[in-house]
């Protein structure tokens, strides 16, 4: 937990000193809309009102497809066909972030352009479509990983009462599983809150965009807008210095960014432990209805499987856009040889630079998150807990473009690092470690009483529960959350252009630690992705995304497999 309270130390130091370097309106920042630094008029309620709708409109959308999905993978398929459709799930919660704004630009922005008749269709509507098919996997992953830790006899017990198999999920399964539903959700938030390139690229970033009366409301979502993210991973950050009213508002809306992320988890945290007397094996309190129960179990099951489409859908487009685009990278050569120029040759250099940043990210995340999480699971009182999740997710949901700041600060020139592979890891690991933590407290939570006593009658002090019952029960869902949180941190590009990588010039593998950049794909593509007007970086660029998704799809079929032999391990618990 001291990780994500350092991070939090960090980030929050470096926002404060930033605001004290100018003197920040606070109520003309939150209810002002005007920016327009030229006139010192620094007015963020546009933005806020931004972040909420583009947020919103991602969860409206990904929430209830998410759920279903994942009661169908757990519930409805046999496991010879969910394993496989999981994993597809695993693969697109690995897609980069820049891949889901580049898909963004070719085919929601004209979707939205022929839904609004706006021209372009960079659109607060087109960032909330994106954010919902980039949070999808994420709620889906974490969802089953939670459906999948309820002991099998509450199913049989319901089973037993009659119940149809709608009834069962309703009543016996959903209420075990709430706080990992709920943590798929609030992980969901926070990367739709602290994303940053694929909102860049089809949000518009059009400043004081407010609808001028409730009427406007639907129409301002099919026109250009602007987020608090977007503002911080425009250019202003990097060109107004470090001093100053310009940066003192930046650092404000920072502030605010952080303030909205923890108010949601709080929210959430509320309102989960005011219900969570309502979970105990089968619901209590709610009895079935017995009109039509046949046909709404068919609804309900046609519903659910129906739902498993559009991640089907999703993933299948998105493999044939990227093999269309990328075909460069079905070469070896491509592989195996380093790049020649701005846009020639292979992109082996930077293979051997991503994956050495994602190694050192996990060897140093895993204990770290693994021991968030128990503390937050096992240890932490209620109130406490609550108050450590708010903190784990705030971290989570932060803008990687301040970690990206703050690790220039604090490594690159406090600490005379320049640009380092290591800083680089560092950066990246406030990205994994509150994955790692919230769905590893998700599964401590809904471990079987019985095993907890089983334990203390046994004589079994703090650390022998711990390694004899807790690891063996949590280590899926850990491996879980390392995956995904590596996913995210493969595609994370603004942190790392602050503090470990070059475009061009770096060597394969660095000699040493400080002074020692490295290549990484997701830099590669962002800056190819740049330069639209040259055919041959935009080629480069699409086969660089291709070769970032296989490896990741190498490494997760590789850990599915080490996770699902550890599930079969377990399965003594249930």
């Amino acid at each position: 937990m001291f990780s994500v309270v350092i991070a939090l130390a960090v980030l929050t130091g470096y926002l404060a000193i930033g605001v004290a370097s100018g003197d920040v309106d606070w109520l003309a920042l939150i209810g002002d809309r005007t920016w327009s630094p030229t006139n010192g008029a620094f007015g963020a309620l546009a933005m806020i009102y931004g972040s909420a709708v583009v947020a919103v409109l991602a969860l409206v959308l990904a929430v209830p497809v998410g759920w279903s999905a994942a009661i169908a993978l757990s519930e409805y398929l046999p496991p010879r066909l969910a394993k496989p459709l999981r994993l597809s799930v695993e693969l697109l919660a690995a897609v980069p972030s820049i891949v889901y704004g580049l898909i963004g630009i070719m085919m929601i922005r004209p979707f939205v352009a022929a839904l609004g008749d706006v021209p372009g269709g960079d659109s607060l509507l087109a960032a909330g479509i994106v954010l919902a098919v980039m949070i999808m996997p994420t709620i889906v992953a974490v969802s089953v990983d939670a459906l999948a830790a309820v002991p099998a006899r509450y199913r049989e017990a319901a089973y037993a009462l009659g119940l149809t198999r709608r009834e069962v999920v309703r009543s016996a399964v959903l209420p075990q599983a709430r706080s990992g539903l709920r943590a798929g959700v609030l992980l969901g938030l926070a990367r739709a809150l602290g994303e940053a390139i694929a909102v860049f690229l089809v949000v518009g970033r059009a400043d004081g965009r407010l609808p001028q009366s409730p009427g406007d409301f639907f129409s301002s979502l099919v026109h250009p807008g602007q987020t608090l993210t977007t503002k911080l991973a425009g250019p202003e950050p990097t060109l107004v210095g470090t001093s100053g009213p310009h940066f003192a508002a930046l650092c404000a809306l920072g502030i605010i960014l952080l303030a909205l992320v923890a108010a949601a988890t709080a929210w959430g945290t509320r309102r989960a432990g005011a219900g969570a007397g309502a979970g105990g094996g089968v619901k209590r309190g709610h009895r079935p209805s017995v009109w039509l129960r046949t046909e709404r179990d068919r609804l309900a099951t046609a519903f659910r499987l129906g739902a498993l489409l559009l991640p089907a859908t999703l993933l299948v487009g998105m493999l044939t856009i990227l093999v269309t685009r990328g075909s460069s990278a079905l070469h070896p050569a491509f592989w195996f040889s380093s790049s020649t120029g701005a846009a020639g040759g292979g992109v082996r250099d930077q293979i051997l630079g991503t994956l050495l940043l994602l190694a050192t990210t996990a060897l140093i995340a895993l204990p770290l998150g693994y021991g968030a999480g128990v503390l937050i699971g096992a240890h932490a009182s209620p109130k406490t807990a609550r108050v450590l999740e708010t903190l784990t997710v705030a971290v989570g949901g932060t803008p990687t473009i301040l970690l990206g700041l703050a690790g220039y600060v604090l490594f690159s020139t406090a600490m005379g690092w320049g640009r380092s592979w290591l800083a680089g890891a560092i950066v990246l690991v406030p990205v994994v470690v509150p994955v790692i933590a919230l769905t590893t407290a998700g599964r401590i939570r809904s471990m079987p009483g019985e095993l907890t006593e089983a334990a203390l009658a046994l004589g079994l002090s703090r650390t022998q529960y711990i390694r004899s019952v807790v690891i063996p029960y949590t280590w899926p869902a850990t491996l879980t959350g390392l995956l995904l949180g590596l996913a995210r941190a493969a595609g994370e590009t603004a942190p790392l252009i602050f503090t470990a990588t070059v475009f061009f010039g770096a060597p394969a593998l660095p000699s040493g630690i400080v002074d020692a950049p490295v290549q990484a794909l997701p830099t590669h593509i962002f800056t190819l992705s740049q330069d639209s007007g040259a055919p041959e970086a935009i080629t480069q660029a699409w086969g660089s995304a291709l070769v970032l998704v296989l490896i990741t799809a190498v490494l997760l079929s590789l850990a599915v497999a080490l996770r699902n032999r550890f599930e079969g391990a377990r399965r003594w618990t249930t």
